[in-house]
């Protein structure tokens, strides 16, 4: 049998993000109906290792049947390297018989689909009038966000923060030209909050990058950088102070700091977690009430999703002819 191989260049040919959103609100949909299946990811981090390793299995029994294997090493030094942090690649299996049949690049897939989750998040989450925009973290997701927000929200404006001052600059000077309405680079976080309808996470800090005294009322955040029980984007007066929403129940209440250190400083309970986002999307439970209320979106990022985005790859390749086929 021959396997299809697809290069970073090849998956960002064939999942462009206006395609991509809609992918994940099918993928959203299917797991919130059951017809999705995903463990917990296992996490490997060797003491003495610069990184670590995520495997990522799934299946889905509906539409397109498949198995799913995403292994992804995560380092957080590689934007120093010139590399994006998430390396790996995202398997795809017959649901008939086993066969391998892709072996896509992950760090594409990761970078488009997460973007892509966080704006599906947004359009059910966020204020309708929302248009100022502020991204905490000037790397591969902060230009794959801008991209996805602007999808589904008609911004005014954008402010951009990252602890490195040249890495902003350079973001503002490479996508500025890309969008109508302007972009800015802000020497603080806290500047780059400040008064804004669309605050976005993505950041490899281990401690609050935000504050609650910075934030809105009527702001919807989109949390997506920290992914451990150890670390956390979110302040807990903040997490205490907004209207919950996660990707998965069972990996919020497992891996998630944002929730998991608050829930230890006493500063929400155990029923914070008003919904998945897909049961938002199927109308099992409510979105925004009001236009007061802080909405914060905790991403995990989920395998089915790799999943979902990975098998319309592998068909969209086959159509167009794209991409290496190999006897394995």
């Amino acid at each position: 049998m021959k396997v299809l191989m697809l290069s970073q260049d090849a998956v960002k040919e064939l999942l462009p993000m206006s395609e991509c959103i809609p992918l994940m609100v099918e993928a959203l949909i299917s797991l919130a109906k059951g017809k999705s299946y995903q463990p917990l990811r296992m996490i490997f981090r060797p003491p003495e290792a610069s990184g670590l390793m995520s495997l990522m299995p799934s299946y889905r029994s509906d539409v397109h049947p498949i198995f799913g294997l995403k292994a992804i090493c995560v380092f957080p030094g590689n934007p120093a390297r010139g590399k994006d942090t998430h390396q790996g690649a995202v398997m795809i299996f017959s649901s008939e018989t086993g066969e391998l049949l892709a072996v896509e690049n992950a760090s594409a897939i990761t970078a488009i689909r997460t973007a892509a989750v966080s704006a599906v998040a947004t359009d059910l989450l966020a204020r309708k009038d929302a248009g100022k925009l502020a991204i905490v973290g000037a790397g591969v997701q902060g230009r794959a966000h801008l991209e996805a927000i602007s999808k589904v929200r008609n911004l005014t404006g954008v402010r951009v923060a990252d602890k490195i001052m040249e890495r902003t600059q350079k973001f503002v000077e490479e996508m500025a030209p890309c969008y109508s309405f302007p972009i800015q680079a802000m020497e603080s976080v806290e500047a780059a909050v400040e008064g804004a309808d669309i605050v976005v996470t993505l950041t490899n800090s281990s401690e609050p990058v935000i504050r609650r005294e910075w934030i809105a009322s009527g702001t919807h955040i989109n949390a997506v950088g920290a992914c451990i029980p150890s670390a956390r984007e979110i302040d807990s007066k903040t997490m205490a102070s907004s209207k919950l929403f996660v990707d998965k129940r069972e990996s919020t209440l497992h891996e998630s700091g944002d929730y998991l250190l608050a829930l230890k400083d006493g500063a929400i309970g155990h029923d914070h977690i008003r919904a998945e986002i897909g049961e938002v999307l199927i109308g099992a439970k409510p979105g925004r009430e009001s236009q007061e209320e802080i909405t914060l979106f905790k991403s995990l990022g989920l395998a089915v999703e790799d999943l979902v985005a990975a098998e319309y790859v592998y068909r969209k390749a086959l159509e167009k002819n794209l991409g290496i086929r190999i006897e394995f």
